[in-house]
């Protein structure tokens, strides 16, 4: 099975096109021409018949995964492939990608050209050769391999079970290794638990790191837990306070990520002169502060309550840990509220009541123990809004433009009410 397939002849598919869902219709894009076709059913259908060859049944759907976008320059999609219960066949995935001035790509979970240790890592047979080269000698003749999360082209999460042993191999792009390394060297002197990277495969771009038990944050406050915000606070301050890399590594970059959204949703509203309008409102209120705005410390850089785990003698594990480095302390409080309020407005039941609950519980806890200013947080806070903003777009749904109009109003409801 190859990882990469250039398309130039059309194979001939023996069963029709299969239902696509979402059906969405993304705006043009002038320099990715097909674009559209990334979410047209028989161009769709097409390309993944044209890959895997012949298929004795065919499946009952296909659903969009996720869609990765910088418009103008690329887009990935990827999808899942789903056949009728009955048939007792599993999920299949696939990506597409397209890219100004340069061949298609399309590729199939686990060959993906990006991530070169998945294929081992992912099939029970390799990845014990893997995990006793890398890892540990085990006697064990078999291991259990579980995908936990995949990103086309980005990275992969797998649960590894050897007899006993249980650990999470994350396959990323091997050039991500080394700031992984580092960002798990200055996690290590936090208040927080952290698992422990147990191997790693340089060549492959896999890490293990051992299982932490423990109750996933964001579960816990949607039932209505409120987990201690000052064992959040203590973890993040000893981190804030650890000395920066030696080498300095990348620092935050908040304008570019900021500019980066910008697009993405500019793109995603064209046609919608009034959402557009909202947006350049939106646009002109953060403008002063993202232009102003600077690294000032070191800073875990992607705080949020799905990166932790709740321990049952109180203490909070931090289980993802690789953006840390120089950055923004308040915005670490700001991306954390952030993801608060944008759960709170996509729900209207009981775990919406008590995420906002906590939310003015850790807002104020913080304001509290730091003396920030409440405009300074709210202006952090309203700016990881509307990155999260993003989201509508890479999980598209139909009323993308009205869900997108929810969150820049979200974003202004941020700004508007610091007290």
């Amino acid at each position: 099975m190859t990882t990469t397939t250039t398309v130039e002849n059309s194979a001939k598919a023996p069963f029709a096109a299969v239902p696509l869902s979402p059906q969405i219709a993304p705006p043009d894009d002038p320099g990715l021409e097909e674009l559209s076709n990334l979410f047209d059913a028989e161009w769709v259908w097409q390309r993944y018949r044209e890959h895997v060859g012949h298929l004795e049944v065919p499946p009952e759907q296909v659903r969009v995964r996720q869609f990765t976008h910088t418009p103008g320059r690329s887009a990935l999609v990827s999808y899942i492939v789903e056949w009728a219960p009955d048939d007792y066949i599993p999920s299949d995935y696939f990506a597409v990608m397209l890219r100004r001035e340069r061949p298609m790509e399309v590729f199939q979970f686990p060959d993906d050209p990006y991530l070169p240790g998945l294929k081992e890592a992912a099939d029970s047979e390799t990845a014990l050769g893997l995990v006793n080269r890398h890892v540990m000698a085990v006697p064990a003749r078999r291991i259990s391999v579980q995908v936990v999360r995949y990103r086309p082209g980005n990275r992969a999460v797998l649960r590894h079970r050897v007899d006993k042993v249980r650990l999470y191999a994350r396959v990323m792009r091997p050039a991500a290794i080394p700031p992984l390394l580092r960002a798990a060297e200055l996690i290590g002197a936090s208040g927080f638990v952290v698992p422990r990277i147990t191997g790693h495969w340089r060549k492959g771009g896999t890490v293990w790191l051992s299982e932490i038990p423990g109750k996933n944050l964001r579960e816990q406050i949607r039932r209505g837990g409120q987990p201690d915000p000052a064992v959040l606070l203590d973890g993040l301050e000893t981190l804030w306070n650890a000395p920066p890399p030696v080498d300095g590594g990348r620092p935050f970059d908040l304008p570019g990520l900021y500019r980066h959204a910008r697009r993405i949703i500019a793109f995603a509203l064209k046609g919608n002169a009034e959402a557009l309008g909202h947006l350049r409102l939106v646009v002109r209120s953060l403008a002063p502060f993202i232009d102003s705005w600077q690294p000032s410390g070191m800073a875990h850089n992607d705080f949020y309550d799905d990166q932790m785990l709740a321990l049952p003698d109180g203490r909070v594990a931090l289980v993802d840990f690789e953006e840390i480095g120089m950055g923004d302390p308040l915005l670490d409080v700001g991306n954390f509220l952030a993801h608060l309020r944008w759960a709170v407005q996509s729900r209207s039941d009981g775990s919406a009541r008590a995420r906002s609950a906590y939310h003015g519980v850790f807002r104020r806890a913080a304001l509290q123990r730091f003396g920030w200013s409440k405009r300074e947080l709210a202006f952090r806070e309203a700016a990881c809004v509307f990155r999260i903003c993003t989201n509508v777009v890479r999980y598209p749904q139909p009323d993308w433009q009205d869900r997108l109009r929810s969150g820049l109003s979200l974003v202004s409801q941020t700004l508007a009410d610091p007290a």
